[in-house]
């Protein structure tokens, strides 16, 4: 309360919820039996520890009504940027604020400066200034973005502070992805809080109602909130989690250096070379691997051994992935061509490709190969199935053989493997003589896994129609070739 008695529009940090505690109070409710350590085979990088959650805390609000000793604010050089973060700490802390910036001229963009609070409840306000954000100079923004982060958890330790409020540093005036900005932030804090935990006793992710949905969905990869949540979390982590500190590590800058080189490596030795291949350069140096001309001249000779060709390949598939996630796919991901929806009659995650929504002419076809690797790398590392929708295409949105044929060759084998159904809705004669063609001549072992379905009906015999959100042009379609029966399901708003 203030001193006429209204209520105060600060919030105590302590009053907050911590990231852990309604998790915790749902599984008390469910009477789930908690999965032992003896029970866990591989361990996450960011394993479970209640220690570290229980300092976390993610907030819907304003991060200038926070009161803790410090909060964070996003500017630009001059410190003088107008977004929504600054302006409302600006009018919170008062005109003092502004004549203080004056005195430090400015920071540097992965810097972080510290003035007083004045009219804020926290204490302290400390200034950064986040990267612009350009998909050609993608590494130097997440170094970058992480020294914003990384400086001012240092700041605060050095002034022994005993809570922080972030804001989300990465302004949409700069342009920065959110999800790849919002990776940055979450496991520079966690790595920070693994070395120096000690230091901090609540750090607080102040988001907006855009932002909230992306820092839940990834939170869990990088603070489980117990053994289960970190198992289930392992296959969603990016490929580059960073370094011992967070720091992003730049694939390229790794130079591998064999024992022996020139000396077969024994089989163990593959499977470690294998494991690490996501973090080699691919310059042959780097690899100190032989000859790759000579290893191209013996593919084509057929003189290479299973395990080579195999090595080879998952070599060549770990470049696309990185470059993927290097990659800024925007454009692609808006078509919604491709997305993950429910699940079977089996349980199995269900993907859906909509024929009509690639525009093949007007995309870049390469980048359409980068997304789908995006996307499904992790979908795919255990069963799936695909429901193709060749609803209402033409000779634009046609993919043709070639781009399929290099689609199966990269992808790695786990997409083979664990794709047990592709589905494929409303086919024409001459989609079916093409998919049996290619199916026979071009690739193999896809032929059997092939379901041709007329109707929207027979779908619904594998896939329950709760379970898969369907375009509205593919339900309208579908009723006047077939009749309606699907109004107890609208189909999804957002596709």
């Amino acid at each position: 309360m203030d001193p006429l008695g209204a209520p105060s529009q600060f919030v105590d940090v302590d009053s907050l919820p911590g990231w852990a505690d309604a998790y915790e109070a749902k599984q008390l409710d469910s009477h789930q039996n908690p999965v032992e350590k003896a029970q866990v085979g591989v361990r996450s990088p960011f394993p479970y520890r209640k220690d570290i959650n229980a300092k976390i805390i993610l907030w819907k609000g304003d991060v200038a009504l926070l009161n803790c000793t410090a909060i964070v604010n996003t500017s630009n050089e001059s410190l003088t940027d107008k977004n929504p973060v600054s302006e409302s700490i600006f009018m919170h802390a008062g005109p003092d604020l502004r004549d203080e910036l004056q005195k430090l001229k400015g920071c540097r963009t992965g810097e972080a400066k510290l003035t007083k609070g004045f009219n804020l409840a926290a204490r302290f306000i400390i200034h950064t200034v986040g990267p612009k954000y350009k998909s050609r100079y993608r590494t130097a923004a997440e170094s970058s973005l992480y020294s914003c982060y990384r400086n001012v958890l240092q700041l605060a330790k050095e002034q022994a502070m005993c809570s922080v409020g972030f804001c989300v540093i990465n302004s949409l005036k700069r342009c920065y992805p959110l999800e790849d900005a919002t990776h940055i932030a979450l496991r520079t804090v966690r790595r920070f809080l693994e070395i120096h935990g000690e230091t901090l006793e609540k750090v607080v992710f102040a988001v907006s109602e855009l932002e909230e949905a992306t820092y839940q969905k990834l939170l869990p990869l990088y603070f489980p909130r117990s053994l289960e949540e970190e198992i289930q979390s392992l296959p969603y982590l990016p490929a580059d989690i960073g370094n011992a500190e967070g720091e992003p590590v730049v694939p390229e800058r790794q130079i591998r250096i064999t024992e022996k080189p020139g000396v077969p490596d024994d089989a163990s030795d593959e499977e470690g070379l294998e494991a690490d291949l996501s973090f080699i350069g691919s310059h042959a140096f780097a690899r100190m691997e032989g000859d790759v001309d000579k290893q191209r001249r013996l593919i084509l000779q057929g003189q290479l051994s299973e395990a080579a060709l195999q090595k080879q390949h998952q070599r060549n598939y770990n470049r696309w992935l990185c470059q993927a996630r290097a990659e800024d796919l925007s454009d692609i991901a808006s078509l919604k061509a491709l997305y993950q929806t429910g699940v079977d009659n089996c349980g199995r995650t269900v993907m859906v490709v909509v024929g009509r929504n690639i525009p093949v002419t007007l995309i870049d076809m390469e980048k359409a190969l980068l997304y789908f690797i995006h996307v499904m790398d992790h979908i795919a590392v255990k069963e799936y199935v695909l429901v193709y929708f060749h609803t209402l295409t033409n000779d634009y949105n046609q993919l043709d053989s070639n781009f399929l044929k290099k689609l199966y060759d990269v992808v790695d084998a786990k997409y083979k493997r664990n794709l047990k159904a592709l589905y494929f809705v409303h086919p024409t004669f001459r989609s079916k003589v093409s998919a049996w063609f290619f199916t026979t001549f071009t690739v193999s072992g896809l032929k059997d896994k092939i379901h041709y379905v007329e109707s929207l009906q027979q779908l619904f015999t594998a896939i329950p129609p709760e379970q898969i959100d369907l375009p509205p042009f593919v339900l309208e379609y579908d009723a006047r070739e077939n009749g309606p029966y699907y109004s107890s399901y609208p189909p999804s708003p957002d596709l």
